[in-house]
C-alpha cells in the first residue's frame, strides 16, 4: 500500500483527475488530501461531490483547510467576507448559484467532517498549515491555526541548514515529529514548482491556485506526479490570479 499526499487543489478538477491517473492511484492506496479544496478555479462544488464519490471507493483521509472552512461558514449562513471574496471565494460564490440545497447540504457536512490534522503510526504529521506550540499540535491553544498558521514553513525557510537538531537555537517544534507534511504556502512563492523539503517539512502546495500544477506524492519514495499547469487546464478563467 502507498500512502499519497495531495497539495491544495483549489477548485481544479481537471487537475485532481490528471494526478490520480498518472499516479496511477488505486484503491489499495491511502489517500491523505491535506486541504484546500475549493476557491480559486470554477470547479469548487464538483471537486467536493468527486471527493465525496471517492472517499466510498478508496481510502482516504481529508485535513481543513482555511478555504474549506470559509466555504462552510458562507454556505451555512451565506457569511459576508470581503477578504475571502477577494482571495478566492468570489469563484466559489459563482459556481454555487446553480448548486441545489440538496447537494450544499451534503458539501456542508463533508466539510464539518474534515481533520484538522492526522499523526500516522509512525510519527509522520499532516496538516494543512502548520502550529505554533512548542509541545505539538495537540498542545495548540487555537486550533485554527493549524490550518491558517505560516510561521511554521517561514522558520523552515529562514533556518540555518548547518544546524544540527541537537543545536540551541534549533527549533522545537521541528522535533517532535519524524516528518511534517503541509500545503497551504505555495511553493512558487520561492520559485518553485516541485514540492520542497526544508529540515523535515515537505511542502506539497505547488501552487495549483495560481500559475502552478497539481502534485500527488508518495511520501515514502518520494516520487511525485503532476497535472499541467492549472492555467492551461482552465484557458479562460484566471483562477486566484
Amino acid at each position: 500500500m502507498r500512502t499519497l499526499i495531495i497539495g491544495d487543489i483549489h477548485g481544479g478538477l481537471r487537475a485532481l483527475k490528471q494526478i490520480l491517473e498518472r499516479s496511477k492511484t488505486t484503491g489499495n492506496d491511502l489517500l491523505i488530501f491535506l486541504g484546500d479544496y475549493v476557491d480559486g478555479w470554477s470547479e469548487s462544488p464538483q471537486v467536493l461531490d468527486f471527493l465525496i464519490e471517492l472517499k466510498k471507493t478508496n481510502n482516504c483521509i481529508f485535513m481543513r483547510g482555511n478555504h474549506d472552512e470559509l466555504l462552510c461558514e458562507w454556505l451555512i449562513d451565506s457569511k459576508d467576507n470581503p477578504m475571502w471574496y477577494k482571495n478566492g471565494g468570489k469563484s466559489s460564490i459563482l459556481a454555487y448559484q446553480l448548486v441545489s440545497s440538496e447537494r450544499r447540504q451534503k458539501h456542508i457536512e463533508f466539510l464539518k467532517s474534515l481533520q484538522n490534522y492526522y499523526l500516522d503510526s509512525h510519527n509522520r504529521l499532516f496538516l494543512h498549515a502548520g502550529f505554533t506550540n512548542m509541545n505539538g499540535v495537540d498542545s495548540e491553544y487555537f486550533p485554527k491555526l493549524l490550518y491558517w498558521d505560516r510561521t511554521l514553513w517561514e522558520t523552515a525557510l529562514a533556518l540555518n541548514e548547518n544546524f544540527e537538531t541537537t543545536h540551541k537555537f534549533y527549533p522545537r517544534r521541528f522535533t517532535l515529529y519524524k516528518e511534517i507534511y503541509i500545503g497551504h504556502t505555495p511553493v512558487t512563492r520561492i520559485g518553485k514548482l516541485i514540492p520542497v523539503q526544508k529540515a523535515n517539512i515537505w511542502n506539497v502546495d505547488t501552487g495549483a491556485a495560481f500559475n502552478g500544477p497539481l502534485t500527488i506524492m508518495d511520501i515514502d519514495t518520494k516520487e511525485f506526479w503532476q497535472s499541467d499547469s492549472l492555467p492551461s487546464l482552465y484557458p479562460n478563467e484566471k483562477g486566484r490570479n
